[in-house]
C-alpha cells in the first residue's frame, strides 16, 4: 500500500494522457486513457496477454483452454462465438449506403465521412485492446456489432482504480468476528413479519436473504482479503461498470491537440457508432436469468402487495435504479397513513354536509338573492341558489377537519424524510456504499478535456490525486451565474405564457357575450364548460411543449459552462435548472387559483382590470373547490396519460427498429439456411429496446416529485390527494419494473450513496407546504371568516347569517345594467365582497380589517408551531440509527484485525521463508568453506610432495 500512496501522490498529468514515470510503479495504461491510475503490478501485462491469447486461440483449439472448463456454459446468445467468453458490452453501428442518384460531389463527400468514421472506429478500437479488453466482432447487411470482454486482470486494475468495495473471503476468523449478533427487536420485527404479515413477504425461496457479507476497498496488494481468482467475484454489474469507464476515456483520434476526440458518447453522437450497451442476462420469457425472475416475481400487477426484491433489483439494474425503486416503495408505505386520514376527513365532510350552514343558505331557494352580473354589459343577474352544487361540494374539502389535515401532511413530510434518511443509511450499509463521497467519484471526461490547458492543480483529499482545478472567482462564478440567470428569465417567460392564457380566458369571456347569434345565458355553458376552457388548455399546452424542448437542450449548454468535476454534480446542476422550470409550469396555473383569483377583483362600481378587462371572480363559497378540481385534473388525469404513454411509446420504439433492422441481420459469410437455425442472439434482441439517454431516471423521479408537491403543497385543498398518489405508485412501481424488465435496454450499474438532489427538493418542498397551506387555509377557504363571526359577530356564537355577513349590497343605480335582462324589477344586487352599502360609499368595514389581521395571524402561528414541531422531530430522529452507526464502527474495527491478524500471518511466512534462506545459505557458506580448507590442504600436501624433487633439481 506504500507504494499505491506513492503513486497518487504524483502530479496528476494532462487530460488526454498519462506521463507515468517509471520509478513509480504506474499502471500499463494507453496514453490515449483518461483516468486516475493505482499501482499496477509487475507481472499484469504477462497475464493480460496470456489471457487474451487465450481467448484468440478458441478458435483454433479450444480444447487449449483450461481456465473456463470449471464454469458451466452459459447460454450462446451472450456468448462470443467460443460459447465460454462472456459478453461484457455491446458497440453497433450502421454501415451507410452512397445513393446511386447523388451527386459527384455528394458522393466524395460521403465516401470522406465513411472513411473518416472507419479511420475514428479503427482508433478507437485499437486503444480499447490497448487496455486489455477482448474484441470480437460480427459482420452483416448493413447492422454490425462489437462485442467486448473484460478479461480478470483488467477488472482489477480497474476495481482498485475506482476504488469499488468488493466482498472479502470467508476466513476462519470471519464467522467469529461477524458472526450473528442477537438483536430483540430484529427477532420480534421477524416474528411479526412471519406470523402476521406474511402475505406481503418475499418467498425466501425465491429470493432468498443474503448472508451479510464485510467489504473492504478493493486492493491488490491486499489480494489475500478476496477471493479475486473465483469465478462469481466480478459480478455483471462491475464488469459492466469496468467497460463503461474505459470506452468513456478512450481516444478515437491519434492527435494529442484534439482535446474533445474522447469518449464512446461523443462518437455516438457523431453518428460513428449508433448503440453502447451491455446485455440482458437473457429473454425476460425464459426462465434462468435473474431477469426472468424479476418479471415474474416483481413486475407483476399481481404481485403489487409484495414488498420488493431491492437487493435483486439492485444487482440487475445497479445502484441508482435500486435507490429508486426502495425510495419509491418507501414512499408508497408511508403514503398509507396519510390516505386514511384524507379519507376521513372526506368522510367527516359526507357525514356534516347537511349541518353545514353556509351551504343550506345558498341552497334556500326562499331567500331569493340575486348576484351582480359576472361581466359588462351582455351578463345578466343570476341568482345565488344555482350555485347549491358547487357549495354542497365545496364543503367536502373546505371543512374544520381540513386545517386538521393540513397540520397533519406538514409532520407527514418532515417524518417521510427523517425515516428515509434512517432507511438510505442501512441500505446504503447493505450495498456496500458507506462513506462514498461525490469527491472520490473520478472526474468527468468532459470536464477533463475542457481542463486540458490547466495551470493550476490541487490534491483530491480523498484520492491524494492532483486533479486539474477551475478558479472558482474567475471562472466558476461567472458561468454558474450567467447559466442561473437564463434559467431566471425563462422562468419569467413560462410566467408570462401563464398571464397571457389568462388575458386570452378574459377577453374570450366578453367576446362570447357580445356576440348577437348567442341565445340568452347559452354563453355561459359554452365558456364555463367547453369553449374557452379546452382552448386555453390547448393553447398552455403549446406553450408548455415549446418552452420545454429549447429549455431541455439549452440547460445542458448552460451546466457545461459550470465545469462540474463530476458525473453526479452535473445531474444534481441539471437537475435543479430543469425542476424550476417544470415547477413554474407545473403548479402556475394552480397557484393563480389558489392565491390572486377573485383576489383583487374590486366591486362593481370600480372593478380592477387588466388591459381593460375584468379579472376572474371565485364564487362566494371561495376558490377552493375550482382549485380541487384543477388540482383532480392535472395530477390524476397527468399521471394516467404519462402511464399510458410511458407503455406506448417503447412499444412504438421496438416495432419501428425491428422493422428497420430486419434487413440489416443477414451475414455476409453465412447461408440463409445457417442464419435460420442460428440461436437468437442478445445484442440484437437488445438493440430493438429503447435507449436510456444521458437523463436516465430523470423523468421517473420528477414525475413522482411533481406528485409529492401536489400532496404536500397543495393538499389543504384536495384531502384526497394522497389516496390517489397510493393507487397510482401501486401501479407505477410494478409498470416501471415491466417496462425497464422489457422495453428498455440494461442501464450501465452507477454507484449513489443516496438518491441526489431529490432528496434537496423534497425538503425545499415540505418547508414550501407549510407555508402555502397556511395561506390557502387562511385566504381561499371560509375558515378564518367563519371563527371571526362566530367569536366577534355572531351572538350566539353560530354560523347562523354567516352567508348574509359576507355579501355587500350593490345599488344597480351606480353601474351600466345588463343589456337584455330579465330582472327588471329590482333596485341592488348582491356580490362577495366585505364593504359598506352604497350609503357609505362602499368602503372598507371594521370587520374586513379584523379578517384580514386574523389570517395574517394565522398564518404567523400556523407557520411557527408546525416548523418548531418539525425541528423537534429532526432533533429526534438521528439521520443514522445508532444501533447502525455502531455496527458500522464495529464492522470496521473487526476488518482491520482481520487485516491486521492477515497481515501477521503474511509477515510470519516471509519470516520463517526468510529464515529458512538464511539456513540454507548459511548451510551452503559451510560445506564451502569446507571444500575450500580440504582443497587448500589437499595442495599444501602436494606441493610438500614435490617440495624434495624441486630441491634435486635446485642442487
Amino acid at each position: 500500500m506504500d507504494r499505491v500512496n506513492t503513486r497518487d501522490s504524483e502530479v496528476y498529468s494532462s487530460a488526454t494522457s498519462l506521463n507515468l514515470l517509471a520509478n513509480a510503479g504506474g499502471i500499463h495504461a494507453s496514453r490515449r486513457t483518461i483516468y486516475h491510475s493505482a499501482e499496477d503490478l509487475s507481472e499484469i501485462d504477462e497475464k493480460m496477454s496470456e489471457e487474451a491469447n487465450l481467448c484468440s486461440e478458441t478458435h483454433s483449439n479450444p480444447k487449449q483452454i483450461t481456465r473456463f472448463k470449471s464454469v458451466e456454459p452459459k447460454p450462446v446468445s451472450t456468448m462470443f462465438r467460443d460459447g465460454k467468453t462472456t459478453v461484457d458490452f455491446i458497440l453497433a453501428w450502421w454501415e451507410p449506403i452512397i445513393k446511386a442518384h447523388l451527386s459527384h460531389e455528394a458522393k466524395a463527400a460521403a465516401l470522406s465521412q465513411l472513411t473518416a468514421a472507419k479511420q475514428k472506429r479503427e482508433t478507437f478500437e485499437r486503444n480499447l485492446k490497448e487496455e486489455g479488453l477482448i474484441l470480437e466482432y460480427e459482420f452483416n447487411n448493413r447492422l454490425n456489432f462489437v462485442k467486448i470482454h473484460a478479461p480478470r486482470e483488467v477488472l482489477k486494475r480497474y476495481c482498485e482504480i475506482l476504488k469499488l468495495r468488493m466482498r472479502m473471503k470467508d476466513f476462519p476468523e470471519k464467522d467469529e468476528l461477524f458472526g450473528p449478533h442477537m438483536d430483540l427487536m430484529n427477532e420480534v420485527t421477524s416474528f411479526i413479519s412471519k406470523n402476521f404479515l406474511s402475505f406481503v413477504c418475499l418467498d425466501e425461496k425465491v429470493f432468498p436473504k443474503e448472508r451479510f457479507q464485510p467489504s473492504a476497498e478493493y486492493s491488490r496488494d491486499r489480494s489475500y482479503l478476496f477471493d479475486d481468482e473465483s469465478e462469481d467475484f466480478f459480478s455483471g454489474a462491475i464488469r459492466t461498470l469496468v467497460v463503461d469507464f474505459i470506452l468513456e476515456r478512450q481516444r478515437f483520434i491519434d492527435d494529442p491537440s484534439s482535446v474533445a476526440a474522447i469518449g464512446i458518447q461523443r462518437l455516438i453522437s457523431e453518428n460513428v457508432y449508433c448503440a453502447a450497451y451491455p446485455l440482458h442476462d437473457g429473454d425476460y420469457k425464459t426462465a434462468g436469468s435473474l431477469r426472468n425472475l424479476l418479471y415474474v416475481e416483481w413486475a407483476q400487477v399481481g404481485k403489487w402487495i409484495k414488498h420488493q426484491p431491492i437487493d435483486q433489483i439492485k444487482e440487475y439494474f445497479g445502484v441508482k435504479y435500486g435507490l429508486y425503486f426502495a425510495w419509491l416503495g418507501f414512499y408508497t408505505h408511508m403514503l398509507i397513513p396519510a390516505s386514511i386520514v384524507g379519507v376521513v376527513c372526506f368522510l367527516y365532510g359526507i357525514f356534516t354536509l347537511h349541518n353545514d350552514t353556509l351551504s343550506n343558505d345558498i341552497c334556500n331557494t326562499t331567500k331569493q338573492i340575486i348576484m351582480c352580473p359576472l361581466c359588462d354589459g351582455a351578463c345578466d343577474y343570476w341568482k345565488l341558489a344555482e350555485t347549491c352544487t358547487y357549495a354542497r361540494i365545496t364543503y367536502l374539502f373546505d371543512n374544520p377537519v381540513t386545517v386538521v389535515f393540513a397540520i397533519f401532511m406538514s409532520f407527514w413530510a418532515t417524518l417521510f424524510l427523517e425515516l428515509w434518511k434512517r432507511y438510505s443509511a442501512s441500505i446504503a450499509h447493505r450495498w456496500g456504499l458507506t462513506g462514498f463521497t461525490l469527491q472520490a467519484e473520478h472526474p468527468r471526461p468532459q470536464f477533463l478535456t475542457r481542463l486540458s490547458g490547466a495551470k493550476k492543480y490541487r490534491v483530491n483529499v480523498i484520492t491524494g490525486v492532483k486533479e486539474p482545478y477551475a478558479p472558482f472567482w474567475t471562472v466558476r462564478v461567472p458561468a454558474t451565474l450567467l447559466s442561473f440567470s437564463v434559467v431566471l428569465l425563462l422562468i419569467i417567460l413560462a410566467i408570462a405564457t401563464v398571464f397571457g392564457v389568462i388575458l386570452y380566458r378574459m377577453s374570450v369571456k366578453t367576446v362570447l357575450a357580445s356576440l348577437k347569434w348567442v341565445g340568452e345565458n347559452e354563453w355561459t355553458t359554452t365558456h364555463t364548460l367547453f369553449l374557452v376552457p379546452t382552448s386555453a388548455a390547448i393553447i398552455n399546452l403549446v406553450f408548455i411543449m415549446a418552452l420545454n424542448y429549447v429549455y431541455d437542450k439549452l440547460a445542458v449548454y448552460l451546466t457545461e459552462l459550470e465545469l462540474l468535476r463530476t458525473q453526479t454534480e452535473f445531474d444534481e446542476s441539471l437537475t435543479v435548472k430543469i425542476y424550476l422550470f417544470q415547477f413554474v409550469n407545473y403548479y402556475s396555473s394552480i397557484m393563480y387559483i389558489a392565491f390572486l383569483k377573485g383576489k383583487f377583483v374590486g366591486y362593481p362600481k370600480k372593478y380592477n382590470r387588466i388591459f381593460g378587462f375584468r379579472q376572474e371572480e371565485c364564487n362566494p363559497g371561495g376558490c377552493l373547490m375550482e382549485l380541487c378540481i384543477q388540482l383532480g385534473i392535472i395530477m390524476v388525469g397527468q399521471q394516467t396519460f404519462n402511464t399510458i404513454l410511458e407503455m406506448v411509446l417503447p412499444l412504438v420504439y421496438k416495432w419501428w427498429t425491428t422493422l428497420m433492422i430486419s434487413t440489416g441481420l443477414e451475414s455476409k459469410n453465412e447461408s440463409e439456411d445457417v442464419m435460420e437455425t442460428m440461436a437468437p442472439r442478445q445484442w440484437t434482441e437488445d438493440y430493438k429496446l429503447v435507449d436510456w439517454g444521458p437523463r436516465g431516471l430523470f423523468y421517473e423521479y420528477l414525475e413522482v416529485v411533481m406528485q409529492y408537491g401536489f400532496i404536500t403543497i397543495f393538499v389543504a385543498a384536495f384531502p384526497l390527494a394522497p389516496l390517489f398518489a397510493l393507487l397510482n405508485n401501486i401501479f407505477e412501481m410494478r409498470l416501471d419494473a415491466k417496462k425497464f424488465l422489457t422495453f428498455y435496454r440494461r442501464p450501465v450499474p452507477k454507484r449513489a450513496p443516496n438518491i441526489g438532489v431529490w432528496f434537496m427538493i423534497l425538503d425545499v418542498l415540505g418547508k414550501l407546504a407549510v407555508i402555502s397551506n397556511a395561506f390557502i387555509i387562511a385566504f381561499s377557504s371560509n375558515f378564518i371568516p367563519k371563527l371571526v363571526y362566530r367569536i366577534s359577530v355572531s351572538e350566539d356564537h353560530s354560523d347562523r347569517g354567516f352567508l348574509n355577513h359576507t355579501l355587500a349590497y350593490f345599488d344597480v343605480k351606480d353601474f351600466t345594467p345588463p343589456h337584455n335582462t330579465t330582472y327588471k324589477d329590482i333596485d341592488h344586487c348582491r356580490y362577495a365582497e366585505y364593504r359598506e352599502p352604497p350609503s357609505g360609499n362602499y368602503k372598507r368595514p371594521l370587520i374586513y380589517w379584523k379578517i384580514l389581521a386574523a389570517r395574517l395571524l394565522f398564518v404567523v402561528v400556523f407557520q411557527n408551531i408546525v416548523s418548531v414541531v418539525m425541528l423537534a422531530v429532526q432533533w429526534l430522529i438521528p439521520d443514522v440509527p445508532s444501533r447502525l452507526g455502531d455496527q458500522i464502527k464495529h464492522e470496521a474495527l473487526l476488518t482491520n484485525e482481520l487485516i491486521i491478524k492477515q497481515e501477521a500471518k503474511r509477515a510470519s511466512k516471509r519470516a520463517r521463508s526468510s529464515s529458512r534462506q538464511d539456513s540454507n545459505l548459511s548451510d551452503g557458506s559451510s560445506s564451502l568453506r569446507h571444500r575450500h580448507e580440504g582443497a587448500v590442504h589437499s595442495s599444501e600436501e602436494i606441493e610438500l610432495q614435490e617440495m624434495p624433487g624441486k630441491q634435486n633439481d635446485i642442487v
